[in-house]
């Protein structure tokens, strides 16, 4: 197992990328380059791309479609000419639906997937279950989950969910600003029990903006991919090892 936080190596032969919060806006092109970027180097000779979560900062509807939206849309639908293109839901853009998967050339996956990658049977989610000491968020997630409460939130005129996803991304700073650093990490008992549910060895996941390799006591391990605020952050797979790196967001 490696990490390297300073020049990303590049691998022939297979490889699987994952990346998540990228949180990309239209406030913040840098990103949104960085991520362009990304796509034409690194993801032909993929065997594939799993995004994990919070691609954008907010996703109120699959009609919001503003020049931002579809040219994310593009740069995927292009990229996927080079490698399948997998996604898992975050907190920030659980309402991204079959449209925009269609017109990204998404393969979304269910919020908690297994797959055998290179021999190694792994679980990959966003990651913000496992943060079960967080009560308060973890209140809103079980609503945010039942289908009639996103039925409800897609039934609202556009410009009214442009108005209160605004309101939830100020709320959500002050919130994150107030709260202990700790409750927002995910739980040893939540990690373990998902591993043990789901018999496997390395678990993969995001959200928590905390990128690193953890190495468990009995030799599974658990990978986490950071946020784009700064630099990108991608964990590259291979046969032969794990592959943690970020590399400093492109000038705009």
């Amino acid at each position: 197992m490696k990490t390297d936080n300073l020049q990303r190596v590049a691998a022939s032969g297979p490889r699987t990328l994952f990346i998540g919060d990228l949180h990309l806006s239209a406030e913040r092109p840098d990103i949104t380059h960085a991520f362009a970027r990304f796509l034409a180097k690194e993801l032909p000779g993929a065997d594939a791309l799993y995004i994990l979560g919070d691609l954008f900062e907010a996703w109120i509807g699959d009609d919001d479609l503003t020049e931002f939206n579809l040219e994310v849309a593009s740069l995927l639908h292009q990229a996927r000419q080079f490698a399948p293109i997998y996604y898992i839901h975050g907190n920030r853009d659980f309402l991204i639906g079959p449209d925009f998967a269609k017109r990204a050339g998404l393969v979304l996956l269910p919020e908690v997937d297994t797959l055998d990658l290179y021999g190694v049977p792994t679980v990959i989610l966003h990651g913000d279950s496992l943060c079960t000491a967080d009560t308060e968020y973890q209140k809103f997630r079980r609503l945010r989950n039942k289908p009639w409460f996103r039925l409800v939130l897609l039934s609202l005129p556009l410009k009214l969910r442009r108005a209160l996803a605004r309101r939830a991304r100020a709320k959500s700073k002050v919130a994150t600003s107030g709260k202990d650093q700790s409750i927002m990490d995910v739980t040893p008992r939540a990690v373990d029990r998902l591993m043990q549910q789901t018999q496997t060895h390395r678990m993969i996941h995001g959200h928590t903006h905390r990128p690193a390799v953890h190495q468990l006591n009995d030799e599974r391990q658990r990978l986490v991919v950071g946020d784009w605020y700064q630099q990108d952050s991608v964990l590259l797979v291979t046969p032969e090892q794990c592959q943690l790196s970020s590399q400093a967001l492109p000038s705009t």
